[in-house]
């Protein structure tokens, strides 16, 4: 009953987009650990590494011709290949999961596929499986599997279309060629499903056919049978369990019972070396508690060079990251969204029985901070990472007005975050909110 009443609290509409067969309570019990996860690392690891181009959509988009594309295959190495460090960095990121671009739209697969195409054991100087040891590394670890998948492969013969202005055949004219592009495409993730058991499957290139071309309810049962609680996104024409935007934050919250953001650390998802543009920890961490405050889960992206080393820069920002993450564990993970809109100037999270409410204040914030429309009685309220009591006041209160006063906050320099100071309200009883106008009629 709890979870029902901050469903309609927060204003959330108890629907999947798109699916009228798939309602949030079929999915719900096993999409617990995804919501309770918050941060998720996403890699993007492929040949596009070698001369720092854009994964696969450089030759799509032809500025970069195929072959000199793929003559990428021969400088991939993966030589400093390190999974288990590749999984203690994301452990000490504070992330609960981890997605693996297991093929690209370039159809290089980085396991050793049994089909008759693309893979990194067959094609590069790697000469191995980077899957396998990746995830036996995140189990250790304690960190839960995603694999990405490309439905579509402009490399495969039988796939139409290759480059932004061209096709190899129309669908309608030779429907047996796209059946042998989709028995293909299915063996592999059969493959995947079988060998790695992904607690999360991560899937794009949708956009190029339709849900009935694709196959996606018989994509997401063979996904299912094998796995019952494998979660699938939201980008398999409508048969997916949750939402995925890209790059940009969704000004309001978004209507779906599940969302995640995907978005890289600079300007680009996997490694060009001409991009510095590093966002900094202060902005990574805002970004991720605008992204928690408002029910979702933020995927950072990180893409390590052709030899398996991650860049610098990315090493120091997930390891900021997490000694925030970790000093301010409690208000970040196994929490929902918090406050509408209108109630505090800033992020904020639940405990899931909403007798706690956590407030995240930016860097150095002067002067009171203040709550609208809080009509519990407050306990204490305490800086999360220190303990620390925080001075606090009712302004604004009438005896025999039902309306609640303004809460005024003090909040110490000295407890202050570097990055983003977050507080815990404790408060009497779950949550309750005046959401009136005033005493205006």
């Amino acid at each position: 009953m709890k979870y029902v009443f901050l469903l309609l609290l927060l204003g959330w509409t108890p629907y999947l987009k798109g699916q009228s067969n798939i309602t949030p309570d079929s999915v719900r019990p096993k999409m617990q650990w995804f919501s309770d996860a918050k941060l998720g690392i996403f890699i993007h690891w492929g040949i596009y590494a070698v001369k720092g181009v854009g994964e696969s959509w450089s030759f799509h988009n032809k500025t970069i011709s195929y072959p000199d594309y793929m003559q990428q295959l021969q400088g991939f190495t993966a030589s400093a290949y390190d999974p288990d460090a590749w999984a203690a960095l994301i452990k000490e990121s504070g992330a609960r999961y981890a997605v693996m671009t297991a093929k690209h739209h370039d159809g290089v697969a980085l396991w050793n596929t049994r089909q008759n195409h693309y893979s990194v054991v067959k094609n590069t100087p790697a000469k191995r499986d980077l899957l396998l040891p990746f995830y036996k590394a995140l189990d250790k670890y304690g960190i839960k599997r995603g694999i990405y998948f490309s439905l579509l492969d402009w490399s495969h013969r039988d796939y139409p279309a290759f480059t932004k202005d061209s096709n190899r055949y129309d669908i309608a004219a030779d429907p047996k060629r796209w059946e042998r592009f989709l028995q293909f495409d299915r063996a592999q993730m059969e493959e995947l499903s079988h060998t790695f058991k992904p607690d999360l499957w991560w899937f794009d290139g949708d956009w190029e056919h339709s849900a009935a071309e694709w196959k996606a309810p018989a994509i997401r049962k063979m996904l299912l049978k094998d796995n019952p609680t494998t979660i699938i996104n939201g980008r398999l024409q409508g048969y997916g369990d949750y939402e995925t935007p890209e790059q940009n934050f969704p000004v309001t919250r978004p209507a779906f019972d599940w969302w995640e953001l995907c978005m890289t650390i600079n300007n680009n998802w996997g490694y060009q070396p001409q991009d510095t543009n590093w966002k900094t920890p202060y902005e990574i961490i805002t970004i991720f508690a605008d992204v928690i405050s408002n029910g979702g889960n933020l995927l950072l992206d990180m893409g390590p060079k052709p030899d398996g080393s991650i860049p610098p820069p990315v090493v120091t920002l997930l390891q900021e990251l997490g000694q925030w993450d970790k000093k301010y564990e409690k208000a970040i993970f196994n929490t929902v969204g918090g406050l509408p809109p209108g109630h505090f100037y800033g992020p904020t999270t639940l405990s899931k029985d909403s007798m706690s409410l956590y407030l995240f204040i930016p860097a150095k914030t002067h002067g009171e901070i203040m709550i609208k429309g809080l009509k519990n009685k407050i306990k204490s309220i305490r800086e999360v990472g220190s303990n620390t009591s925080c001075d606090y006041k009712i302004v604004g209160k009438i005896s025999w007005s039902p309306i609640p006063g303004l809460v005024y906050i003090q909040v110490p320099e000295t407890v202050q975050d570097k990055y983003m100071t977050v507080l815990e309200v404790k408060l009497d009883s779950p949550l309750r909110l005046y959401r009136g106008k005033g005493g205006l009629k």
